[in-house]
């Protein structure tokens, strides 16, 4: 089996990686992540997502290629320059919300609202208001990052707050958690009911 065979890209994937490159954006989540971002998404029909991170849209264009008609997105990101790739190839989607915010103040902003999948591929949601982030998940719902096997871009010290980040994940009393060492290193988070 080779996994990165036939993984059938969204027909809009090569148009905002062209795009993506054009700005100089390098923090892209990688194809095997998104393909299987896109295979929990088609687990949750009629669900409320939510991305933390938005970059120029490659992970968001996966993302809606496995929701439904009836489930929402909403993505967030402060870099307006990304923004306006993903705006331009996947704004007129009615199924998609595109935020530019700060992560950490969009999420204290949102406190009391609840989701179904939360994809936290930033700082804010992740390793800064993990707790918060968390509290906005139905029971059911899935929390999923990525990033987590060393990487050629950390800074020095990083190593140690992935290892923190991943203890404390596995140490939440209402979460069942997986680790998948695997693409750029998943961790998946159940929310029990």
């Amino acid at each position: 089996m080779n996994d990165s065979n036939n993984i059938r890209e969204p027909e809009v994937i090569t148009s905002i990686w062209h795009a993506t490159r054009e700005v100089g954006f390098s923090m892209a989540s990688e194809p095997l992540t998104c393909s299987f971002l896109r295979t929990l998404a088609a687990s949750k029909p009629g669900s409320k997502f939510l991305e933390l991170g938005s970059g120029t849209g490659l992970s968001t264009a996966w993302l809606l290629d496995g929701m439904n008609a009836t489930a929402t997105l909403t993505t967030v990101d402060n870099d307006e320059v990304a923004l306006s790739v993903l705006r331009h190839h996947l704004g007129n989607d009615n199924r998609l919300t595109v935020v530019c915010s700060d992560g950490d103040e969009f999420i204290k902003g949102i406190a009391g609202q609840r989701f179904d999948f939360i994809f936290a591929d930033t700082w804010s949601g992740k390793y800064q208001m993990l707790d918060e982030t968390l509290a906005l998940l139905n029971p059911g719902g899935l929390y999923v990052i990525d990033d987590m096997l060393p990487q050629s871009n950390w800074p020095d010290g990083h190593a140690e707050k992935v290892s923190a980040l991943t203890e404390k994940l596995e140490s939440l009393p209402m979460f069942v958690t997986s680790k998948l060492s695997w693409a750029s290193g998943l961790i998946v988070a159940t929310k029990c009911a």
